[in-house]
């Protein structure tokens, strides 16, 4: 099983850059962010819980987080295997990541970072905030994110440097161009 976490501040385009890998690789595409928007439109008690958090730009506590994503490592079927995008974001989450598939008999193939300028970041959001209506993604709350990531997830780069597995990839500039770099890496691993 290859299992990939893409990383990178708000705005660094993981969902876009995640979405090409998992299609290439028949890998899993596990947003957490987009699963819990799903919960949130659906008005579930985990949507409510959720929104408390997010709407203040916060991160949701893991014990959620985790158990979302233990929950799909042990149902999802047919692929070969996950791509974790904006999960986690925390060390924290990323011992209880290894954790969850070691149970399962898997572990983390590769770590793809990707960097962009904060200037750039905060463009990039106040666009998607207007061109797709996310309320999450006004000037207030981007800042409040880009603070938590700088405390809370930048320190997962250690974590995992540590470990060997983490690979820095521009993530300004074309799409395609960008993508073509991760496809050099993950080509590496296969």
């Amino acid at each position: 099983m290859l299992n990939i976490v893409i990383f990178g501040a708000p705005g660094s385009g993981k969902g876009t850059q995640g979405g090409m890998i998992a299609k290439r690789y028949n890998l899993q595409h596990v947003s957490t962010g987009e699963l819990l928007r799903k919960e949130i439109k659906n008005a579930t008690e985990l949507g409510k819980t959720a929104n408390e958090y997010i709407s203040k730009g916060q991160l949701v506590p893991d014990t959620i987080v985790i158990g979302m994503i233990e929950e799909l490592i042990k149902t999802t079927t047919g692929v070969d295997g996950f791509l974790f995008d904006g999960f986690p974001r925390t060390v924290t989450q990323g011992v209880e990541l290894d954790k969850k598939l070691e149970e399962n008999n898997m572990s983390i193939s590769k770590v793809l970072c990707l960097d962009v300028e904060e200037n750039e970041l905060i463009e990039r959001l106040l666009n998607r905030g207007k061109l797709e209506g996310r309320a999450d993604d006004n000037r207030e709350t981007i800042e409040s994110r880009l603070d938590v990531y700088h405390n809370q997830t930048q320190p997962l780069i250690d974590f995992y440097n540590k470990q060997g597995k983490m690979s820095v990839i521009e993530g300004s500039g074309d799409i395609n161009a960008i993508f073509q770099s991760i496809v050099e890496v993950m080509d590496n691993l296969l």
